[in-house]
């Protein structure tokens, strides 16, 4: 006999399809659509040769196959439970909402989604980092369902994985293609990996690529980084007194001194609203009421 274990989606592991297929009787355990392997109750007594399907491992007959020598199969590995989840979800009789959504239509979610795996990475919280990391691995599975419904150029998830894994095998020579004499630490490794990508996607600009969609600070930094890197010289860069102009040299030049402006200003930015907060806080405590004074202010600001 054989138990197999479903996941939540739930999804059939491909291990266990030889047992299912030669199975004497299929038993449709918790959790699972007896429809759709044509599977059966659960008898009070099993018959030999039988397995199990089942999403909860701990439910009595799974329980008793397991510790009578029954093999065990699954559960299949959680990314798989989440695409099948996903793809759950956009089919017929799956979510309204979810069904309706398209590219254009998840964007801000990636935007708001990625902010707050940047929020969770400074705060150091790591079960906010482990939850955001999950929301973000959800856009890219989401997109990816709607990418394989597109009826004239359609790709899924596993278009993305198999492009991922060329991309990182293609650009690490030294790790995958028996050395790289031009890689000798994490500097040159930068380096390599822009030359790589600029021959493999025949760009003609060392500012292809660049995202110009990005926030501003971070924009003016990895433009300043992409032209150092192509040989520029730093007295090209604009020159001005008005604030634009301000703004992007002090961004270029913290880039190319080795800092993130971006993550810089986003430090100071949300140290000022924590002491904003702090101090609007202490005002209450003392009794201030309705819009604070220059002089509350002063007198609670605790920074």
């Amino acid at each position: 006999m054989t138990v197999v274990h479903l996941g939540r989606a739930p999804v059939l592991p491909a291990a266990a399809l030889p047992a299912v297929r030669s199975a004497a009787v299929v038993y449709a355990g918790v959790g699972v659509d007896a429809s759709l392997w044509g599977a059966v109750p659960v008898p009070d007594v099993l018959k030999p040769g039988a397995v199990l399907l089942t999403t909860d491992p701990s439910e009595p007959a799974a329980l008793w196959m397991a510790t009578t020598g029954s093999e065990v199969i699954g559960p299949p590995s959680p990314l798989l439970d989440a695409v099948a989840v996903m793809d759950r979800l956009r089919s017929p009789g799956g979510c309204p909402w979810d069904a309706e959504q398209d590219h254009e239509s998840l964007r801000q979610y990636l935007v708001e989604e990625t902010y707050e795996l940047l929020e969770a990475i400074e705060d150091g919280d790591r079960a906010a980092l482990r939850e955001e990391l999950g929301d973000v691995l959800l856009q890219v599975l989401f997109h990816a369902r709607i990418a394989a419904e597109d009826p004239s150029e359609p790709f899924g998830i596993d278009e993305v994985a198999g492009d991922l894994v060329a991309k990182l095998v293609g650009r690490h020579p030294h790790v995958f293609s028996g050395g790289d004499p031009k890689v000798t630490d994490a500097s040159s490794q930068q380096h390599r990996w822009e030359e790589l990508k600029q021959v493999e996607k025949q760009r003609t600009s060392s500012l292809d690529g660049v995202a110009t969609g990005q926030p501003a600070v971070a924009l003016a930094g990895k433009l300043a980084q992409r032209v150092a890197r192509a040989g520029f010289p730093v007295d090209l860069l604009p020159e001005g007194d008005d604030t634009g102009t301000t703004l992007f040299a002090v961004a270029a030049l913290a880039k190319l001194a080795g800092e993130d402006p971006e993550t810089e200003l986003r430090a100071v930015a949300r140290r000022f609203a924590s002491s904003v907060r702090a101090a609007e806080a202490s005002a209450r405590a003392a009794g201030v009421t309705g819009a604070l004074t220059a002089e509350d202010w002063r007198a609670h600001w605790l920074a």
